[in-house]
């Protein structure tokens, strides 16, 4: 593990353009993605489910999501005839968090991909694709540290490609707009609670 002072802003796992999605399906028979039912990971499900991967989708269901995320997971994966595992988790339990401080992404997306983690005997795939910006996006450093591997980030694919792909493959994510979560509109440094959320 990286000490937070030290953690790349983006690990190996994220290294763009490193390799061609079509190659990483061919080395991975099995892939564990942590999945929101956005546009990345509904790709990256379905592409894998393609490639004749045997692909299992986990979603972190917290108080952070609005509850349309949870319905378009729900329903992306029953078009592709996969499971999802969906774990609760009570992300207001975590003090770090709901401090709000100015890593609170970072803090976040380490409880969830941990939160996965815990329930898996191996590694743990994202749907980051390659014009996700490091700078601008924390989380990276927990994906570095926990040593998330990113297929779409890798193979160089940015969410133009993914959209695009996306509408190949016939899926009603293509066009979904980005949603952050919930925390990010409550301020930096004002406690995060069910009434502020």
């Amino acid at each position: 593990m990286f000490e937070q002072d030290e953690a790349p802003l983006v690990g190996p796992g994220q290294k763009a353009g490193a390799e061609a999605l079509d190659a990483f399906f061919a080395r991975t028979p099995r892939l564990a993605v942590a999945f929101s039912g956005g546009c990345d990971s509904s790709y990256l499900v379905a592409a894998a489910r393609q490639a004749g991967v045997d692909v299992r989708a986990y979603l972190v269901r917290t108080a952070f999501q609005l509850p349309c995320e949870i319905a378009d997971a729900e329903r992306l994966v029953s078009e592709l005839g996969l499971e999802l595992v969906i774990i609760d988790a009570d992300v207001l339990a975590e003090d770090a968090i709901c401090a709000n401080p100015s890593d609170r992404c970072y803090r976040c997306k380490r409880f969830i991909f941990s939160t996965i983690l815990e329930r898996l005997e191996e590694d743990c795939f994202d749907g980051t694709n390659a014009t996700d910006d490091p700078a601008r996006r924390p989380g990276f450093r927990a994906l570095a540290e926990l040593d998330v591997v990113s297929p779409l980030r890798r193979a160089g694919l940015g969410k133009d490609d993914v959209r695009s792909a996306s509408r190949g493959l016939g899926l009603f994510t293509a066009g979904k707009p980005s949603f952050s979560c919930l925390a990010v509109h409550v301020p930096e440094g004002e406690r995060i609670t069910a009434a502020s959320l």
